[in-house]
């Protein structure tokens, strides 16, 4: 894998992008944090850029089943590039409408650019590759992440808010750059019949045609519970303990963590059947939820926040590979923009009830019912997985074993 030239230039894009996604995500923050009061007016501000998302997904998910793959990166590209210049205006003008057409734009150019991303991964790797692929993409992603907020820290410390901007937007025009460098094989048929893929909705039986995908789909709401309010609970955490440092370090602790979940997680999936590894991890992410309960302790947040970044660096490979290797090619960009959908409907959710939560009974009894919801789901689930596994008979466990 690591002879692939592919591989070499898609995690050396992620990381540059990353860099400049997170100081753009940092850039936001500090704008909110001035100019909008209330955290639930901040949850519907990244409402209304995921609601984007969600809307335009059927038709991305057709797109990039239709057209080459690499052209669909491009352009999304380009729209990341050109949607940054919103917040310059947001800035001069001190306006929250300009950062909610940043949100819009830079939403509408994600739900093309990360589907086709993942629809992308299992052409340049073999499919024995892929945990691993996906495990160090991720890691690069999350390595990112932390330089990132590290230096958005830092850069907010001696620069400008516009700055973050600035170095965002130049990330996004490398990464840009590196997309046009990558060379794969694509479907023949699918690039001589434009246009021509089958409906959105064709996925549907496909996915119900393949249990272990549901439930890994299932299994995602649990660490999305955590995921959605991310960034509203680093804020109110600050404002608890007083503290700005203390947000770059949550970042920094959960970026880790994750890397070390996605490092570890390789060397035990052929130990343990990949829907057993997804229950037990999402245990564990319930149990990170339910301990933000003493996140008014500094030492107490930040372990909250490593067992959950050890909890998602675990599931969310496991989780990539299933759905890249058990969905047919010919699906996969209607399927991850499905997926796509699925996970921002939640995000919102979650977001919009994290910022009403967050103003009304406060983060301990808000992440209390997140957690109980999340542990409750687990274990039903669990309870439901085991009872199927223990009524199929003993000569099917053998042949599906085989």
């Amino acid at each position: 894998m690591w002879k692939n030239k592919n591989v070499w230039i898609l995690l050396v894009g992620e990381l540059v992008a990353g860099l400049g996604l997170w100081m753009g995500i940092i850039g936001n923050l500090e704008f909110m944090q001035k100019y909008v009061p209330s955290d639930f007016l901040k949850s519907l501000i990244l409402f209304t850029g995921l609601l984007a998302g969600v809307l335009v997904g059927p038709l991305a998910g057709r797109l990039i089943d239709s057209y080459s793959k690499k052209k669909i990166l491009i352009y999304s590209g380009i729209g990341r590039m050109l949607s940054v210049s919103f917040m310059f205006f947001a800035l001069h003008f001190e306006s929250i409408t300009f950062m909610v057409l940043f949100m819009i734009s830079i939403q509408l150019s994600a739900a093309f650019y990360f589907p086709a991303l993942q629809a992308v991964i299992p052409l340049i790797v073999k499919d024995e590759e892929l945990v691993q692929m996906n495990g160090v993409h991720m890691n690069v992603a999350t390595l990112s992440r932390v330089a990132g907020t590290a230096l958005a820290g830092v850069m907010l410390v001696v620069l400008d808010i516009k700055f973050l901007y600035i170095g965002s937007m130049v990330a996004y025009a490398a990464i840009l750059i590196t997309t046009f460098m990558l060379h794969f094989e694509e479907d023949q048929e699918t690039l001589n019949n434009k246009g021509k893929s089958g409906s959105f909705k064709d996925v549907i039986p496909v996915i119900k045609g393949v249990p272990i995908v549901i439930s890994a789909l299932v299994l995602t709401i649990i660490p999305m519970l955590f995921i959605g309010g991310f960034n509203l609970m680093v804020i109110n955490i600050s404002e608890i303990q007083d503290s700005i440092s203390v947000k770059g370090l949550l970042y920094t602790v959960e970026g880790v963590c994750f890397m070390i979940g996605a490092f570890f997680v390789k060397r035990i999936t052929h130990l343990y059947p990949p829907v057993t590894l997804m229950f037990a991890f999402s245990f564990v992410i319930s149990i990170a939820h339910l301990s933000l309960y003493f996140s008014n302790y500094f030492s107490m947040s930040l372990i909250s926040f490593g067992v959950f970044g050890i909890g998602v660096g675990c599931f969310f490979p496991i989780a990539a590979t299933i759905f890249q290797t058990k969905i047919p090619k010919e699906y996969h960009g209607r399927f991850f923009s499905f997926r796509n959908m699925i996970d921002r409907v939640l995000f919102q959710v979650v977001l919009l009830g994290t910022g009403l939560f967050l103003d009304t009974i406060g983060l301990q009894f808000m992440v209390v019912i997140f957690g109980a919801l999340s542990l409750s789901a687990v274990l039903f689930y669990g309870w439901k997985h085991i009872r199927a596994t223990e009524s199929v008979p003993e000569g099917a466990q053998i042949t599906a074993g085989k």
